[in-house]
């Protein structure tokens, strides 16, 4: 076998494993196993200790704490605890309670949905942990399917994020545009142009805005449709308090806002919000908010009347059931190194330079950094390596679709993280929502097709030179036309009339 063949070979196994067992975590760690033992040159011995140094440099490398890994992890840890100290203690039922009397159908709770998860827009991790575990409890009540859920919970972070300069992916891309000597614009001006032309990520929050309004279902993996099936309310429900579950929420969301921008007005001495954006820890911010709301929350639980052995009881049940989305996160970060060591990304884009032709290069970029990122299970790992290989290659090729391409790479890696079953933010979208993450995978992937269909087409036009509103009827027309063929010759999947409104 050849040693292109055989690096890849960790990731074609990943992959296969997932879709076939629907074992994430067991796929993972075949994966892992098998690249330690190729890098290793199959000395069991030496494996082992591969295995174990990059396990390590997880969250300790170079003499320095690698403190987003673990500020992502307690993070994690404390809204798992949180969601179960609300879930446990009634306040969310509280919250359905109030809710019922302003929320009258399943299209306004899954509405509700969406917007939540613009209102936390700060990191697409963060967004998927959030509104996954807050949404799940209130999605039953209301009739929406977990898988349902997850998609919504997924089409509503990264690719929000990748829109919004002010989120934590802003001042990590705009850091890599900056590296590009050649750059016509600034970093800021380059990122909001090529947000502009994301078609992906766009078409993808137009889509779930579709879906939530229209209530389309979604196929279960034994072939039957899941209806969402109506709520009815009791003939005399209680008027229920908004506030044991409104307050932390607001909390989290003041919270993560004001110490993202706190952390990074101390590192800068003017009133600059972008500088500040660009100078913030997310990650500490992050993890004090979801430390200080959940503090709120165990007080006004105990204040209601909830006892301190049982709030004890509550944060134990939360830490075991985040433990496994947390054991595949860590499967998912050490795959990704496994994956670098063999530089399977870069093998990639060599081959990029080499098969791609100019007349198809943004759709080509698209569709590699689609690959790519999929393999991966990284849209961040993506853009550090096609950034500036796809900023070159436009280059040196055809200066005005400079930026155009560096759309496609954002595009591209958005998508094809989007599908992984490898990705962390899947991963997380799936098990804060109450699914398997394989069943995530598999209902969301039609959807993600459409998007992606209707970006191909689009940077296809802009190669070709097209009129920008010309370009964009192309990418909406051909994103309603795939939805209505597959509303049309697969009904079962996308059937509207299975949900209520």
């Amino acid at each position: 076998m050849s040693p292109n063949l055989l690096a890849i070979l960790p990731l074609l196994l990943t992959l296969v494993l997932a879709l076939w067992l629907r074992r994430t975590l067991v796929a993972l760690g075949v994966g892992i196993l098998s690249g330690a033992l190729i890098i290793a040159h199959f000395d069991i011995v030496q494996s082992l200790g591969y295995l174990l140094e990059i396990g390590a440099k997880q969250f300790y490398c170079q003499g320095a704490w690698q403190w987003w890994h673990l500020n992502v992890l307690m993070a994690m840890l404390l809204l798992g605890s949180m969601t179960q100290l609300l879930a446990r203690s009634g306040a969310v039922e509280q919250f359905g309670d109030w809710l019922y009397r302003r929320i009258r159908t399943g299209r306004q709770a899954r509405i509700g949905v969406v917007l939540l998860g613009w209102l936390v827009f700060i990191d697409g991790i963060f967004s998927c942990l959030a509104v996954g575990h807050v949404c799940q409890p209130l999605s039953q009540r209301y009739g929406i399917r977990q898988t349902q859920l997850a998609y919504l919970v997924d089409s509503n972070a990264s690719p929000l994020c990748s829109l919004l300069p002010f989120s934590s992916w802003g001042p990590y891309v705009m850091a890599l545009l900056a590296g590009l000597s050649f750059l016509p614009v600034s970093a800021l001006e380059a990122f909001i142009d090529v947000a502009l032309f994301n078609f992906y990520a766009i078409t993808t929050l137009g889509l779930s805005l579709i879906m939530a309004w229209f209530g389309m279902g979604f196929r279960s993996i034994d072939n039957t449709v899941l209806a969402a099936e109506p709520v009815e309310p009791s003939l005399t429900p209680s008027q229920g308090n908004p506030w044991l579950l409104a307050i932390p929420m607001l909390t989290l969301l003041c919270a993560s806002v004001g110490l993202t921008l706190w952390s990074g007005a101390q590192q800068v001495p003017s009133w600059d919000v972008s500088a500040w954006l660009a100078k913030a820890d997310i990650g500490a911010a992050m993890r004090d908010a979801c430390l200080l709301s959940t503090l709120v929350t165990l007080v006004l639980l105990m204040l209601s009347g909830r006892s301190i052995g049982k709030l004890l009881a509550d944060l134990v049940h939360g830490v075991r059931m985040i433990a496994f989305a947390i054991a595949i996160l860590l499967c998912t970060w050490m795959i990704g190194a496994v994956i670098q060591d063999l530089g399977v990304a870069s093998l990639l884009a060599a081959w990029a330079k080499l098969y791609l032709s100019p007349s198809l290069l943004v759709a080509g970029m698209f569709l590699l950094c689609a690959i790519m990122a999929f393999a991966t299970g990284s849209s961040w790992g993506t853009f550090a390596i096609m950034i500036p290989i796809g900023g070159e290659i436009a280059h040196n090729m055809d200066v005005s679709l400079l930026l155009p391409v560096l759309s496609a790479v954002m595009a591209g890696s958005v998508f094809g993280d989007h599908c992984s079953p490898i990705s962390d933010t899947s991963v997380l979208s799936a098990t804060s929502s109450g699914c398997l993450p394989h069943d995530h995978v598999v209902t969301q992937l039609p959807f993600a097709l459409i998007g992606a269909g209707a970006a191909l087409v689009g940077f296809q036009l802009v190669n070709l030179s097209v009129a920008t509103l010309f370009v964009w009827f192309g990418v909406i027309g051909t994103a309603l036309g795939l939805l209505a063929l597959m509303t049309r010759f697969y009904p079962p999947w996308l059937s509207a009339r299975s949900q209520t409104s």
